[in-house]
């Protein structure tokens, strides 16, 4: 097997260069820390060698962390606690190296390639826009194991510490300078010249590492037990409100920082391997690990099977109306390079679609995601126009005009009279079906659906909606534009709301049927955050406007009948004029900011059962609302809508925020067992006839006793 470090020594420092072969990144294995012992062992034994340089062979990645799919390995929790302690004791060496080890950081440094940069000496770091720090392990259910939640707060304090564990945010090289994190930022091309300069600086004695000042508000909360004791109290309690204990890393890794105070530095790591062993047994690492090898597995899928055409190339493209949608279609696009043609049928309309585009770009200007340089160049990607000149040469149109049959047709039409004939039409839609809007096309093979999510930049998924008629190249130029864009992207093949939508849709019902009995709103929302999701049903309505969801919900009620009909109350409160939030009326209070506050009173005298309250127990909301989701999820892989449950449960969790821990609902129909699921909806039916029988596929699946998934190992994706 070919080497994954290569060390060489110039002018007395050795160069321990990493370069895992075949990869595109490097990642920590037992190979590769096999190998690393070995080259400590040269440095030991090697008195010429004063000082060393970690550096990677990778132009931007220094270390990506730990091999994921070792963890799969593991059988048991003292199999991952092993591997663990293993982690520690190749950190200790670099951390004890007789001849001081200095961490060169160019790219991403993730996980144990932090904390292998927090054993070294000194680290340099690139002010590259790749160059980003994190400990993202809780995103996989897991703590950082190779003494993340031991050396972070003693090098950037604990509350610093504590945000970057339980966040698994990013931080770029300025603000880790700021912190302590590194000890130097310098341009990537001078990167190797400064970590040997400084390593010779340092095994002479010229350089000594100067550790990070505490603030007043550190020393009074973090340099004595009782500060500690508040903070990790805080901690607690602030995780607890976020997760509702769904996550249990979060608080493991708490535990495992707060060891660290506690007794030698042995105890410290050692409860880190104990509770690294005992999350990564758990069910819950499982299923964030199945999501991560999903999307990982989205990237590399093509959209279509077989022999797939190569994507058409897509330097430019055009956008049709300048609302809310089209804007952030835009501005997306402007943030990845590619000028953007942005059209609607007035100047005021186009200026306002301007101006929202801007506001966007900006937002990342505030937050220092990008300089003043990249603002003023992404925004003068987007040209606004009320014609279509400049549209002969665009290969791509996506469209975001008003959701109406008649509208989309007569765009379609103009569009299709000036566009290349290759050229592909997408269009955004969230209601209306591809192939009613590609019958209006005299090219219906080149039309296809793009359905992004609102709002677009910050929702990460893209449904790509096929028809019998797309072409495969139209298909695998969407797809990799999609991409291109930054989002996850699904094929789904044409059917009255897709999927994520027509999963959604049974879920609203049914919590707008428990209104209509009477049960509270904030004890409908409140079961089903506690069952996972990021917001209650009643919340999302909300959110999304009650304008829109009866505009689909009628729609998904005439494809469906009557498992489908909508319910009273979100109509009752529609009639009475409140659109939810966008109106600052809704079911919620909120102020003249848009921010939520507690449920308006009043909204119950608008429904069937006025102010007469009914109670229902929070499992009884959570099997009915989930299930009904769970059960119409099932549908769509019977009649094809998505092409396998890799791609639903993908859509489910990063399209409506299905409780990511529990996998998606193909992994939670695995997870609890079809027969159960069949029993659980079988009695739901007998309590709610018509609306919860399950689908012909669950019921062979409890017959047979099949899963969607393999039961052991990797999951197949």
């Amino acid at each position: 097997m070919s080497q994954a470090l290569t060390f060489t020594i110039e002018d007395g420092i050795g160069i321990i260069t990493f370069d895992l072969p075949n990869e595109p990144v490097n990642k920590f294995s037992a190979s590769v820390i096999a190998e690393f012992n070995i080259v400590l062992d040269r440095i030991a034994s090697d008195p010429m060698v004063k000082a060393a340089v970690l550096i990677s062979g990778k132009s931007d990645v220094f270390i990506a962390g730990a091999d994921i799919d070792a963890f799969l390995e593991f059988k048991n929790a003292k199999d991952a606690e092993a591997a663990s302690a293993m982690g520690h004791a190749a950190m200790l060496r670099i951390a004890q190296s007789r001849a001081p080890i200095v961490a060169a950081i160019n790219g991403s440094c993730m996980g144990g390639g932090l904390e292998a940069a927090l054993a070294c000496a000194y680290r340099i770091a690139t002010d590259h826009p790749k160059t980003v720090l994190a400990l993202p392990e809780t995103q996989l259910g897991l703590i950082p194991g190779a003494g993340g939640t031991q050396r972070l707060p003693k090098t950037i304090g604990l509350q610093a510490a504590l945000d970057m564990i339980l966040t698994g945010k990013n931080v770029r090289a300025k603000k880790a300078l700021q912190s302590g994190l590194v000890d130097e930022v310098v341009h990537p091309s001078i990167l190797r010249a400064v970590a040997l300069q400084r390593a010779k600086e340092i095994a002479a004695g010229t350089l000594r590492h100067e550790e990070k000042k505490h603030g007043a508000k550190e020393l009074v909360l973090e340099d004595n037990p009782i500060g500690r004791a508040i903070v990790f109290r805080q901690a607690r309690e602030m995780t607890l409100k976020r997760s509702r204990g769904n996550y249990p890393a979060l608080l493991a890794a708490i535990e495992a920082v707060q060891a660290g105070y506690h007794g030698s530095a042995e105890h410290g790591f050692s409860e880190e391997a104990r509770l690294f062993g005992e999350m990564a047994a758990s069910a819950v690492s499982k299923e964030l690990i199945f999501l991560f090898y999903a999307t990982t597995s989205l990237k590399k899928d093509s959209g279509v099977g077989g022999e797939a055409p190569q994507p058409l190339s897509v330097p430019k493209i055009a956008v049709l109306g300048t609302g809310f949608m089209g804007a952030g279609i835009a501005s997306i696009a402007a943030m990845q390079g590619v000028p953007v043609r942005f059209k609607d049928m007035k100047h005021e309309q186009v200026g306002k679609g301007l101006a929202a585009v801007r506001d966007v770009i900006k937002d990342r200007l505030i937050k220092r995601q990008i300089t003043r340089q990249q603002f003023d160049d992404q925004l003068s990607l987007v040209s606004g126009t009320i014609e279509y000149t400049g549209f002969g040469a665009v290969p791509l149109v996506i469209e975001a005009v008003y959701e109406d049959l008649a509208v989309k047709h007569a765009v379609l039409s103009q569009t299709e009279a000036v566009l290349p004939p290759t050229a592909i039409f997408a269009t955004n839609t969230s209601t209306i079906p591809i192939t009613n809007i590609a019958a209006g096309s005299k090219r219906p093979e080149r039309v296809i659906g793009m359905h992004f999510f609102s709002p677009v930049h910050k929702m990460p998924l893209l449904e790509v909606i096929v028809t019998s008629q797309t072409a495969p190249d139209v298909v695998t130029t969407t797809v990799a534009f999609g991409r291109k864009l930054g989002k996850t992207v699904i094929i789904v093949n044409d059917s009255p709301g897709f999927f994520v939508n027509r999963i959604l849709a049974p879920y609203i019902i049914e919590a707008g049927r428990m209104l209509d009995e009477g049960v509270a709103i904030e004890a409908i929302d409140r079961a089903m955050t506690d069952f996972g999701f990021p917001v209650g049903p009643i919340t999302l309505l909300d959110e999304v406007g009650l304008d829109i969801g009866a505009k689909s919900g009628a729609i998904m009620a005439a494809a469906f009948g009557d498992r489908m009909q909508p319910a009273q109350s979100a109509g009752k409160v529609l009639a009475a004029g409140r659109l939810g939030r966008k109106t600052k009326k809704g079911f919620y209070l909120y102020d003249e900011s848009g921010k939520k506050g507690g449920v308006d009173e009043s909204v119950y005298e608008l429904l069937p059962t006025g102010s007469r309250r009914t109670e229902i127990p929070e499992d009884e909301i959570q099997r009915r609302c989930a299930l009904a989701l769970v059960n119409e999820a099932v549908r769509c892989i019977e009649e094809g809508i998505v092409r396998q449950p890799r791609d639903g449960d993908i859509g489910a969790v990063f399209g409506i925020g299905f409780p990511p821990f529990r996998g998606g609902p193909y992994r939670y129909v695995d997870a609890v067992g079809a027969a159960d699921i069949v029993k659980q909806l079988e009695v739901l039916n007998v309590q709610h006839p018509g609306r919860f029988a399950p689908c012909a596929l669950l019921v062979k699946m409890a017959h047979d006793g099949t899963r969607f998934y393999p039961a052991n190992g990797k999951p197949v994706v």
